[in-house]
């Protein structure tokens, strides 16, 4: 052997027991100085600030103009020892992994950081109280950073939901309600009160915050395959760390740099969102279907803040049964509002938000042409229906008209169904309308039906038998008169002639002229009787007022005082309209026909005396 391989060997073997007496790597060493250039920073991180920025409570009860300045970071010794100096009862060290979340936070995410605690003053309370309840550390109050960016409409790509991100088979494990209508994930209280047993739960299991933290994210079997391949059952988070799933491995770092730039944000340039109004809200049990549109409505609220109160109901509507009870969060003072006016609530456009329990199918709704729109239908014509004529053993049928309503600014079918006395679902089927909105402009058919009572029957049989009354005496007249014509020539014919003359009216009076005039008359009378007063409806005016009512702007004007130029109407005035010109009409020419018929009279009576004198 030379000197050469000699010294060679003698290195080698001096290496290997310096190497077999190193100690191993410590959790310390592990926890505290862990590098991973390769992390993956969770989901939320990915969140756009103007997401945030949408929510109605950032929009309408904070200002947050001039929240951040110019980035500033800090150095690992700083960010050791403020760590060191959180009041935690979770273990969180630094290591090179959480320094760069920390400064991920700090630096291109800060605005991100701005709108979470903004929307923190009004989620954190319900996460502490939540938290309080089952014993739980509050450093989990900020486990919805990471989650969700404190968004409770957030979605992640594997299909976890809400603030603290509960896939569907764990949301239903726990007892919420996942389905179209309701989900409660997204419920800030519900899905608070289920995150924090879920949490105690897994504390339980491992008796570690960061292993349970950890299990949270990638569930208790990811968490035990990775504790049997580091070998060591009683391993903790940092020893098993190259054997979580990737995100896992960034989930608890991300974590502790939540809770350092929450607690720390002033430090660095990124403050609180200042709250311009506080916001209390109260809870109401709702026991009825009802929609956000119609509570909007009644009681004047954004649909917006009510959608924002309660985003566990997907499609704005709460299906409250006498079984199933739902909790609607409303502004505490809008409580008793809903209390007091529920009945309201509930009959506000109902034929629009309450869905049909039954549906009948007939042959005889007739199908709506494809190219035929609403402008093109032909307006139906106001034609009576043929009278019937009534028997001792029928009774007459319903009097069925038809009218043309032109839709009006601000109508809807509800409004519309009122006014004419029928029902929105009438109105809808005979249309055709397949859904219950219309529009302005829109031609829509009424059909108004009069019954025919009784009375109306025995006035008809009245009318007839004194007609009948009336043409006896005139056949009795003709005999009478041939009688005395064969006994006394000049007499009876004088008498005979008087008699002829004075009930000549009564053949005219029973002539088709008569009867056409008494039909209009009739048909005339059975209409219903035009209202004293008038509310005016939002856009109305003078000229449609006067138009339906058959009048006259200028008569409308003197009946209620205005001056002569006035056109503007207030929704909800009262306004008297005067008596139809038809009506005046009417008693005018009925005035007129009785003097022609009284002077006709006049003038045959005169007529027959000058007769006799001339045949004397």
């Amino acid at each position: 052997m030379t000197m050469r391989h000699f010294f060679t060997s003698a290195l080698l073997a001096l290496s290997a027991a310096t190497l077999s007496a190193a100690p191993a790597p410590s959790v310390l060493d592990i926890k505290h100085s862990l590098r991973d250039d390769n992390v993956r920073p969770p989901e939320s991180f990915e969140t756009q600030s103007r997401v945030l920025e949408e929510n109605f409570f950032l929009r309408n009860y904070t200002d947050s103009r001039q929240t951040t300045s110019e980035p500033r970071l800090g150095t690992p010794e700083e960010y050791t020892r403020k760590l060191a100096e959180l009041n935690s009862e979770i273990e969180m060290p630094y290591n090179p992994v959480v320094g760069k979340m920390i400064d991920m936070y700090l630096g291109k995410r800060r605005n991100l950081v701005s709108n979470m605690l903004g929307l923190h003053d009004y989620y954190g309370d319900i996460f502490v109280e939540e938290l309080e309840k089952e014993g739980m550390p509050l450093e989990l109050q900020y486990l919805p950073v990471i989650e969700s960016a404190i968004n409770p409409n957030a979605v992640s790509r594997a299909g976890a939901t809400g603030l603290w991100q509960f896939m569907p088979a764990t949301a239903k494990g726990l007892g919420m309600e996942v389905s179209s209508l309701v989900d409660e994930r997204r419920d800030a209280r519900e899905s608070s009160r289920n995150a924090a047993r879920y949490l105690k739960q897994l504390y339980n299991i491992y008796g570690d915050w960061s292993l349970a933290i950890a299990a949270y994210n990638c569930g208790p079997g990811n968490v035990n395959k990775a504790r049997r391949r580091a070998g060591d059952a009683n391993s903790d988070f940092w020893e098993i760390y190259n054997f979580l799933p990737s995100e896992t491995r960034g989930y608890v770092p991300a974590f502790i740099a939540a809770n350092f730039v929450m607690n720390y944000h002033d430090d660095y340039g990124i403050h609180r969102p200042v709250i311009k109004r506080p916001l209390i809200t109260d809870t109401v049990e709702v026991r009825e279907r009802v929609h956000f549109n119609q509570i909007a409505n009644v009681l004047n609220i954004p649909v917006d803040e009510i959608r924002m109160l309660n985003p566990q109901y997907r499609k704005d509507v709460i299906p409250g049964s006498l079984t199933r009870p739902y909790l609607l969060t409303l502004p505490s003072q809008q409580v008793l509002s809903y209390i007091s006016s529920r009945d309201d609530i509930l009959a506000y456009e109902s034929d629009k938000y309450t869905p049909r329990s039954t549906v009948s199918i007939g042959p005889n709704k007739k199908k709506e042409e494809p190219d035929e729109t609403p402008e093109q239908k032909q307006p139906a014509e106001e034609v009576p229906a043929k009278p019937v004529e009534p028997d001792n053993n029928t009774m007459l049928a319903d009097q069925v008209t038809r009218t043309t309503h032109t839709v009006g600014r601000g109508e809807d079918l509800g409004s519309i169904a009122k006014h004419y006395g029928v029902s929105a679902t009438d109105i809808k089927h005979w249309n055709n309308l397949r859904r219950g909105k219309v529009r302005e402009g829109d031609q829509l058919v009424i059909e108004l039906r009069q019954r025919n009572t009784v009375a109306a029957v025995n006035t008809r049989q009245k009318t007839s038998s004194a007609t009948a009354q009336t043409e006896v005496p005139a056949r009795q007249t003709k005999a009478r008169t041939t009688t005395a014509t064969n006994n006394y020539q000049a007499v009876p014919e004088r008498n005979t002639t008087r008699k002829t003359a004075s009930r000549s009216n009564v053949p005219q009076r029973n002539s088709e002229k008569y009867k056409n005039k008494k039909q209009t008359t009739t048909k005339k009378t059975r209409r219903p009787q035009e209202p004293v007063e008038h509310t005016v409806r939002s856009g109305e005016s003078l000229e449609k007022i006067a138009k339906r009512n058959g009048t006259t702007v200028d008569a409308l004007r003197k009946a209620n005082g205005m001056k002569k130029n006035a056109t503007m109407l207030q929704p909800g005035q009262k306004l008297k309209i005067p008596k139809k010109a038809a009506e005046k009409k009417t008693v005018k020419k009925s005035k007129n026909t009785k003097q022609t018929s009284s002077k006709s009279s006049k003038a045959a009576n005169s007529k027959s005396k000058k007769g006799s004198k001339k045949k004397k």
